[in-house]
């Protein structure tokens, strides 16, 4: 192998190394068999999530995966590879890649990291059963919300029935 081939790699490799360390989760995937169509589906649903998924070299995820701390991952870097990488959304890449796998039986998930965890795929289907980060704010703004909600509640029956009972002394003078 030429040095400028190897220098590639090892810059390829490097680049992965940064993705796992940035990324908030990385799921590995094999995508063999999925037709052109159904490949362009899932990249969209995933970048419409702030998603990104790249077919690496198996060689290439092993060395980045020990770099980057997670050598339990080279397990699943046998046949061919894809990893969907997310810097925002811990859960997307689990959610979107379990619904894509439901439909499409071409679509294996393997495994990946999630917040700096290994999970395999058991954890990565309890992930994608959790709602997104949008979602998850808004059920703890409505639990907030509540008892604010059940006070005013309060508040405004006492209110009224102190006018109802005004209008009833006013009526009886």
């Amino acid at each position: 192998m030429s040095e400028q081939t190897i220098a590639l790699k090892a810059k390829k490799v490097e680049e992965v190394v940064e993705q796992f360390n940035v990324a908030t989760s990385a799921v590995v995937v094999d995508a063999r068999g999925l037709t052109v169509a159904e490949s362009t589906d899932l990249r969209h649903q995933l970048r419409q999530e702030g998603v990104t998924l790249e077919v690496i070299k198996n060689k290439i995820l092993v060395r980045a995966a020990e770099k980057a701390g997670y050598p339990e991952l080279n397990d699943l870097f046998a046949g061919p590879s894809a990893v969907a990488f997310s810097n925002d959304d811990a859960v997307a890449p689990a959610r979107i890649l379990k619904k894509f796998a439901d439909e499409n039986a071409s679509l294996e998930i393997k495994g990946g990291v999630v917040d700096g965890n290994i999970a395999n795929l058991e954890d990565i289907n309890k992930y994608a059963s959790l709602p997104s980060h949008d979602g998850l704010l808004g059920q703890l703004m409505a639990e907030f919300q509540y008892p604010i909600r059940t006070f005013a509640y309060a508040v405004k029956a006492l209110q009224e029935k102190k006018e109802a009972e005004s209008e009833g002394t006013a009526a009886e003078q």
